[in-house]
Formats: structure tokens, sequence, C-alpha cells
């Protein structure tokens, strides 16, 4: 694995657990985590429960120990990892966003193609999607539970940098982070969105806001380091800061490929809002909803049943026969945010073991990559309509 921070946490947490819930057909063996930070990752590897650490992901790629891959880094290095990573026949797991650019994503996608034919696997970490309750939802919608959808309706809302005196971390950086809000967590509800109704977007248009344009720098690149970023802020003149460069909010409408229309919205100026994930999916036949902080829910509204008889209905999903529930607890017994990590950790091992291409792929990801470009671009260009190509032509180009 490389990195081990936030994500390097669930993901270690998920591979640790994995074979001790389901019976896979391969053990799982957390041979090297990677790190910049000799001491920090150290530390880390202890922790996280990996055997050895190393400073060089290169190590990964090299190692005739390494099946796979995990990539839990800032965007900026997504690409350069995966694509040596797939070239060595390594199988990858990289977290979302798949890369800060189009051109990025498009390459890793290719690549991902070609290495197929080796057998060799690729996932890209939308993790939302292994939420028992998210993928009920999808099978309801494939099973036409909700006859013809008509309207999407989608947001993901946070408050974590409302302070303005909150430092410039890399995730405000676009450089290091591709963009902001918008891939962070848009990206979330583009790929659930798209994954629970089994439709593409197609066209969006867009408006991006940005509302604290200048921040402190963390203090590791205070003082001369900050002069030297060419920040102008001069020693005792109080502390050195840098500009945003990312969007920290952003709204767009978009059409969907079979006549839906969609609303989405990405903030991480939503004051009070710590992790609000809220999807709903209107059809001519009903209706359902999720809402991350109800994660064990589904809202589903039957308009099939008499007059009488409607109103929204609460689904518990917690039985045995729901998606993954079934290695868990008793009926009632509720799961959290971690297990969705580990029910990827299980897709992705059943899918090397039995050769199987797992989901949602590097294509998938470069989907999101390209509704994510065509959202920046609208907002660049006064919210003007702006087509959506589709990945698979994205990949032949």
């Amino acid at each position: 694995m490389v990195g081990y921070a936030f994500m390097g946490a669930a993901h270690s947490q998920a591979w640790r657990t994995v074979n001790r819930v389901y019976d896979l057909p391969a053990q799982v063996r957390m041979a090297l985590v990677c790190g910049r930070d000799t001491g920090k990752v150290a530390e880390a590897a202890d922790r996280l429960g990996w055997e050895a650490h190393t400073t060089d992901w290169r190590r990964l790629v090299e190692s005739d120990e390494i099946d796979v891959v995990d990539i839990c880094t800032p965007g900026d290095s997504h690409a350069e990892i995966a694509l040596a990573a797939l070239a060595a026949g390594k199988h990858v797991l990289c977290e979302k966003p798949l890369a800060n650019t189009v051109a990025e994503a498009r390459e890793m996608a290719a690549a991902a193609v070609a290495a197929q034919t080796a057998g060799v696997r690729s996932m890209c970490g939308f993790t939302y999607r292994r939420v028992p309750a998210v993928t009920l939802m999808r099978q309801m919608v494939a099973e036409g539970r909700l006859g013809t959808i008509r309207h999407v309706r989608a947001a993901y809302l946070q408050d974590w940098i409302v302070d303005p005196q909150f430092p410039l971390v890399w995730r405000l950086q676009k450089d290091k982070a591709g963009s902001g809000a918008l891939g962070d967590i848009g990206a979330h509800i583009i790929d659930m969105t798209q994954y629970v109704t089994g439709q593409r977007i197609t066209g969006v248009s867009a408006i991006t806001e940005t509302f604290v344009k200048q921040r402190p720098l963390p203090a590791e690149y205070s003082g001369l380091a900050a002069q030297a970023a060419g920040n102008g802020a001069a020693d005792g003149q109080g502390p050195d800061m840098g500009p945003v460069t990312v969007d920290d909010a952003a709204v767009f409408v978009a059409r969907l490929d079979d006549g839906a229309l969609a609303t989405y919205e990405a903030s991480r100026f939503a004051t009070g809002r710590k992790n609000a994930l809220r999807v709903e999916i209107n059809g001519s036949l009903g209706t359902l909803v999720f809402d991350l902080e109800r994660l064990n829910e589904l809202e589903f509204y039957d308009a099939t049943r008499p007059a009488a008889e409607q109103g929204f209905t609460r689904i518990l999903v917690t039985e045995a026969e729901h998606p993954y529930m079934s290695a868990w607890w008793p009926p009632g017994h509720i799961i959290g945010y971690e297990h969705s990590f580990t029910h990827q950790a299980r897709d992705l091992v059943e899918a090397i073991a039995t050769g199987v291409d797992p989901a949602p792929s590097f294509v998938d990801g470069l989907q999101v990559q390209l509704v994510l470009d065509a959202v920046t671009r609208s907002a660049e260009l006064g919210s003007t309509w702006t087509h959506v190509e589709p990945a698979l032509e994205a990949v032949a180009a």
C-alpha cells in the first residue's frame, strides 16, 4: 500500500479484516507499506498491521512478493504509480478520483484495459458502492421497482474548511488534488448516481465558487519556504498565506443518457454538515432515498400500492439476504463506514482469485473524470451546457 493516512488507515483495516469475515479463495498478506517519512511510515506499519515499510514506492512495484498495489496517495501521484504497477503485472486498487486530469485518467484506463488480456485486474476505490443499502438501491432500480427514472437529486455536504484560518492543506491545492469539493466529494455522488441508475451523465451546466481565496500555510511551509513559493509574505508580518487554487463548492445540473434530469451539489462550506451525502431517485413507479448518516437504511415510496397504503417505507438493510450482510451480525445489528472498505477488499480478492474484472473499473473512473472535467469547463465558460464524452470512446481515442 502506498500512503498511510486517512484512506490508508481505512484500507488497512479492511485488509486486516477481510479474511476473518469472509471465506475467500485467497489469503491476504499485508507485506509492505510506503510513505515519504521514514519514522512516520515505520510507526504506521506497526500500528496498521503491515509487515514492513519503505519510502520508495518502486519497491512495491518491483518486488516479486507483491501481487496487489493499493494506492492511497493524493491524486498527483496516482497515474505514475498505477501505470508502473500495471506494467509490472501487479493488480491495482486506486483511490478516487482516478487521477487529476482526463489525460492521466485516459492513459490509466487504456493501460488497465490492455493489462486485462494478461489477467491483471484493476479497480477504482468508489467505496460507497459497497454500502449494502446503496447496492440494494441499485438492485431495486435494475428490477424496475421505480419504473422510468425521471429525476436524480444528489448532494454531498461538509464543513471542515469553513474557518478561514484553516491551513492550506494539500486538498486545497490544484497541483496535488486536481480540484476541490468537486473531485473530493462530488466524484462520489457522480459515481453513485451513475451506478445506481445504470445511466451515464451526458451533459452538464455548472457553477463553482472558492469562498476563501487565501489561507495560512501549514507550519512546515511557512517562513523561508513560503517566501520561496512567491507568496509575498515577509517575516514578522503575520502568518504566511498561500492561494487556494481549487473550488470550495460546485453545483451543476445534468442530463442522463436515458433522459433523466439530475442536480448535484458538492460543498465543503455547508456549515453544520459533517459528512452529509444524500441521493434521491424519482421514477414513474416510486422513489428511493439514501442518506449516508443513516447508512443502514433506505426510504422507499411504492406508487404501485393502493392509494390508502402509500407512504415512505423505511427498509432496514441488515438482513442476511441483503448485499454483503450474510457475513456480519443478526438482523437489526447495524454496520458502519469502515465496513464498505472490507466489502471492497472482498470483491477485489474474489475477482483476482476467480479471474474476473472487478468494478468500478478504471474505465468507470475515467467516466467520472470526464464529468468532473466537463463541470470545470462549464463553470469556466459561464455555465455553458457542456457535453460529456463517453469513457469507452475516450479510451479508444
